[in-house]
C-alpha cells in the first residue's frame, strides 16, 4: 500500500493544482522568456497557506511535515510550474524553527506565515571553497552586542526577491577547532537593512532563470 495515496495527501494535491490553473504554461513561458520571477504566483501561493505548510500551528502556520511540503512543491512541478522558485521559503523557515530562539520565532514565524515576510534565500556557497562547506572563509566577529561579517557568498538564489536570508560564517577559525564542522554558525540577516549598508549584491547570468 502507497503511504502517499491517502485522502490527506490526494486533498492536498487537488487543492495545489486548482490553484496551479489559475497559471498556465502561458504564464511560466512569459516569466521565462523575460528572466523574471513569479511575483503573482509567489503571492498566491503564500496567500493559500502552502508555503506555511511546515510552520507549526502555534506561530500560524499548518503544522504539515515534510512529506506533505514535498506533495506541495512536486505538484507545483506537475502542473507545469517551478518550485524553485517557492522552495526555498521551506527550508530556510525550517532552519528558524529548529535553532532559533523562541522570541525569534514568535517574531518572525507568523509574519513567514502571513506572507509578511519572506525567507527564501540561504548564503552558504563560496566562490574559493568549493564544495566543503567547513573551508568557507566568510567569519563573524563578536564586538559588543554586534557580529561584523566579512566575507563573499555565491549562488544565492531568490535574493532579490526576499526580505531576510540564512547565512553561515565561521565564528571560530578552521585552525582553533578540534573537528572541521565546529565553529561555524548560522545568522538571519535582514535584507531590507544589509543591502545598501555592507552588503551588495550582484546578479549571476545564467542559462536557467534562477538568478
Amino acid at each position: 500500500m502507497n503511504p502517499y495515496l491517502n485522502d490527506e495527501y490526494n486533498a492536498i494535491r487537488e487543492g495545489v493544482r486548482a490553484l496551479c490553473a489559475e497559471f498556465p504554461a502561458e504564464y511560466w513561458r512569459k516569466i521565462d522568456e523575460e528572466k523574471g520571477f513569479p511575483e503573482t504566483f509567489v503571492t498566491a501561493l503564500t496567500e493559500a497557506g502552502w508555503l506555511s505548510a511546515m510552520i507549526p500551528e502555534e506561530y500560524g502556520g499548518s503544522g504539515l511535515g515534510l512529506a506533505e511540503a514535498s506533495i506541495i512543491l512536486e505538484e507545483v512541478n506537475r502542473c507545469g510550474g517551478n518550485s524553485g522558485t517557492v522552495h526555498g521559503q521551506m527550508y530556510n523557515m525550517f532552519t528558524l524553527l529548529r535553532n532559533g530562539s523562541e522570541e525569534q520565532k514568535r517574531y518572525y514565524l507568523p509574519k513567514l506565515a502571513s506572507g509578511e515576510l519572506r525567507l527564501q534565500s540561504m548564503g552558504v556557497t563560496e566562490p574559493t571553497t568549493g564544495t566543503d562547506t567547513t573551508k568557507i572563509k566568510t567569519t563573524a566577529v563578536k564586538q559588543g552586542d554586534k557580529y561584523i561579517i566579512n566575507g563573499q557568498k555565491v549562488w544565492i538564489s531568490r535574493i532579490q526577491h526576499s526580505d531576510l536570508m540564512i547565512l553561515l560564517a565561521r565564528t571560530t577559525p578552521l585552525a582553533e577547532v578540534q573537528r572541521k564542522a565546529d565553529g561555524m554558525s548560522i545568522f538571519l540577516v535582514d535584507l531590507r537593512e544589509a543591502i545598501g549598508n555592507g552588503l551588495t549584491v550582484q546578479p549571476i547570468a545564467n542559462m536557467v532563470n534562477h538568478e
